[in-house]
């Protein structure tokens, strides 16, 4: 998106607005692809939490196999980018979507998962309607307690029947140990970990001695990327907010870094321990807890309501007033991803780049 304010200071960008380190991003997305480059396991970014084409052919570009999306829309918009290798981690329900999905088949290498054997058929049917070839996995719930197939009787009969349909080319088995994610003893989350990842592993076992190839086994998050990916029999791991982080993640895991904020203004000062910023709910969420300032010793933001966040002064915070910018660390990047247009690419504090989130609101 071309703006007359690339060059200028971060502090001339109008609030609220979401901001990239590019340097840190860049860091973050090197880091990932280095731990993945001499694995068995490889590494398929979930472009959920950015949403934005530009940064998927970054990852691309370091080294990932290929794009993870949660949703057929945000499938379309990587695919209409030019990227061909999409994985949609969720089952595809209803005559219009897998119509879509069949269609989009035509011009991407899509895979899509499935857990029960009536979907299987419909999409086989669209396919055969397009003329086209659409990948599957066998979703396997592996502890999440959502979708998923839950016994080995059933995962070994669906992988049967998606081999066996005209019009789809069964890959392989998908499951997420999403439960294992925000556990914070090390040896605890391990433990979990490997479980969850063996019940995956056996089963995809269980389809080859029924004689059916598995190529893939995919799992994995930002939180466990170093043990699911290290886990021998997974083949992928689906990362995505690594890119970015947020304070939930930076919680969890080290070595990346906060890459993301939402730059507002303060417009208000009430008191001479308060002020008030132009972001509130709208603009960054807090259902993983409110988002952390940036840079400013002494301030604490300690309310948000729709459109103002309250900010707690003490110490060298003492001196905002209104006409300041502040900077907020998201608790959750990807829904506060979620709420905005674009992106304002930062370099040094000056912009460089406004990117569209053109999978914003992506949700069909």
């Amino acid at each position: 998106m071309a703006s007359p304010l690339i060059g200028r200071h971060k502090s001339e960008i109008d609030t609220p607005a979401l901001i990239i380190d590019l340097d840190a991003m860049e860091r973050n997305i090197r880091r990932m692809a280095d731990y993945f480059a001499d694995r068995p396991a490889k590494l398929r970014p979930h472009t959920k939490t950015h949403k934005c084409p530009i940064v998927a052919h970054k990852q691309i570009a370091a080294g990932a196999r290929g794009i993870t999306c949660a949703k057929l829309g945000e499938a379309e918009v990587m695919a209409s980018s030019g990227i061909k290798d999409i994985l949609i981690a969720n089952q595809i329900i209803g005559k219009e979507k897998i119509a879509r999905l069949a269609a989009l088949a035509r011009h991407a290498d899509v895979i899509v998962a499935v857990d029960d054997p009536a979907n299987a058929r419909d999409l086989s049917d669209a396919a055969r309607v397009f003329g086209s070839e659409i990948g599957v996995v066998v979703e396997v719930d592996v502890g999440m307690g959502r979708c998923g197939t839950r016994t080995t009787g059933q995962t070994v009969s669906l992988a049967r029947l998606l081999d066996s349909l005209e019009g789809l080319r069964f890959r392989g088995l998908m499951g997420y140990e999403g439960h294992c994610v925000f556990i914070q003893d090390r040896k605890d989350q391990v433990e979990k970990c490997h479980l969850a990842n063996s019940m995956l592993v056996e089963a995809a076992e269980d389809v080859r001695r029924a004689g059916i190839e598995v190529e893939i086994v995919s799992g994995g998050g930002t939180g466990t990327y170093d043990i699911t990916g290290s886990y021998p029999g997974v083949t992928e791991v689906e990362a995505g907010s690594y890119v970015f982080m947020d304070t939930r993640y930076l919680g969890v895991i080290g070595g990346f870094e906060p890459a993301l904020t939402v730059l507002a203004t303060v417009i208000s000062r009430p008191g001479k321990d308060v002020v008030i910023t132009d972001a509130g709910m709208k603009t960054v969420t807090q259902e993983f807890g409110l988002p952390a300032l940036k840079g400013v010793q002494g301030a604490e933001l300690v309310k948000l309501s729709e459109e103002h966040g309250q900010i707690q002064l003490t110490g060298e915070a003492a001196n905002l007033k209104p006409g300041d910018k502040v900077e907020f660390i998201p608790s959750h990047g990807c829904t506060t991803i979620n709420l905005h247009d674009a992106y304002f690419a930062i370099r040094g504090d000056r912009l460089e780049a406004v990117w569209e989130i053109a999978a914003r609101g992506k949700i069909r």
